[in-house]
């Protein structure tokens, strides 16, 4: 967890930095309407469980957010900028949430209960930021996960960026709600079956769980990411990688392949370098690794040779439409490649079932986002179920 948190020094220098500006730039751009204009103020008087609090008011994956969130957010609507650089909030955020829990075990929750029950399909970020919504609301809440842990796509995540252990404190942050449950291993393929046991309305946020495929000869010889991300000791290799991607998901791939000992790792991505679209700290990271990354550039093909895998390039270029295209007779053979690692991203399947009481949240949704967008989603599945169930 090397530069995941701030040390005292840096935490005060950051917290210094805050201008305390009226209109709360920051907290307008937060997806989840965390306040930094507001605990970093706590904070700055040594108040780090009031800031804290502040922060799980509105955020239960509050030290995830902060460890992961890119820069497009609050930072970027920070107002320091105009002077030197904008205050690094995710980091101040998960520093704070790191002291607080050093400190403090969760409280157990006197909520008045409403007397209605709601099942949330899906543990990851969306799941969780309804459950913890409907469960200030004072409703009981199961959470169905088909996987035998909770945290969803977040635990694709490498544990030099996120660690396990997190994941799990966050979550069980939500214990500290008396009617609260979560079911691990429980894969639930249809909502109305909830509905039909007694629940009162269902939130579902199950995810994108449909991988985009390239299309081309030879695509079974790769690995999908999220078999590699989940899995990364069985595929250990001192061989050469290759990512098909640009995007957040195929640099945890090539970064992963790196710390596990690959000797060369190269991301293969159709369009420009700027069009990748990756934080800077992401680029920096790849730089850090020593990531080769050939723009410009598509997968055709995939052979299969003993032990090897050879992938067939093409290169690309964008064409008077503003369309990508084949540059013709650029096709050249890539051998000796241990793994090849598809991170094209995903799409949803989920069938949407309609009925007031059975809302949907986060990216099976809206597609792909951010753990923060996620969470966002989530509470306002909440709100609206809410809303639904109580307008009479």
């Amino acid at each position: 967890m090397k530069n995941s948190y701030l040390n005292p020094a840096q935490f005060n220098a950051e917290t210094e930095k805050c201008l305390q500006c009226k209109t709360k730039p920051c907290e307008q751009a937060c997806p989840a309407h965390c306040s930094p204009h507001d605990f970093i103020a706590a904070a700055k008087n040594k108040n780090f469980d009031e800031a804290a609090n502040m922060i799980l008011q509105q955020n239960p994956l509050a030290e995830t957010c902060g460890l992961i969130c890119p820069d497009k957010f609050c930072m970027n609507a920070c107002l320091r900028a105009k002077i030197d650089n904008p205050i690094n909030i995710p980091k101040v955020q998960a520093t704070i949430l790191q002291k607080y829990r050093e400190k403090f075990a969760p409280q157990k929750q006197n909520i008045n209960p409403n007397g209605k029950k709601i099942a949330v399909i899906g543990a990851g970020p969306a799941g969780i930021g309804a459950a913890a919504t409907l469960l200030k609301l004072g409703y009981a809440v199961s959470i169905y996960e088909k996987s035998p842990s909770a945290g969803g796509a977040l635990n694709m995540i490498p544990e030099s960026r996120l660690p396990k252990n997190i994941i799990t404190a966050e979550w069980k942050y939500l214990s500290q709600y008396p009617n609260f449950e979560i079911n691990l291993g429980s894969d639930i393929s249809n909502p109305q079956m909830l509905l039909q046991q007694g629940y009162d309305g269902v939130i579902c946020a199950t995810g994108e769980n449909q991988f985009r495929k390239l299309g081309v000869e030879g695509e079974q010889y790769s690995l999908n990411y999220d078999e590699y991300l989940l899995h990364p000791q069985k595929y250990v290799t001192s061989g050469n990688v290759a990512v098909i991607g640009g995007g957040a998901v195929a640099v945890d791939c090539a970064i992963t392949a790196r710390e596990t000992g690959a000797k060369n790792v190269e991301m293969f991505v159709r369009r420009r370098l700027c069009d990748m679209r990756i934080t800077a700290h992401e680029r920096a990271s790849l730089l850090q690794n020593m990531i080769d990354i050939t723009t410009m550039t598509r997968i055709s093909k995939i052979e299969k040779n003993n032990n090897t895998l050879t992938a067939y390039t093409v290169k690309t270029r964008f064409n008077d439409d503003g369309k990508l295209e084949d540059i013709p007779n650029t096709q050249t053979a890539r051998p000796d490649f241990a793994i090849i690692v598809m991170a094209l991203g995903t799409q949803s399947s989920t069938p949407k079932q309609p009925a007031d009481n059975i809302i949907y949240a986060g990216d099976c949704l809206s597609g792909s986002s951010t753990a923060v967008q996620a969470v966002a989603s989530g509470k306002n599945a909440a709100r609206q179920l809410h809303e639904v169930l109580f307008k009479n």
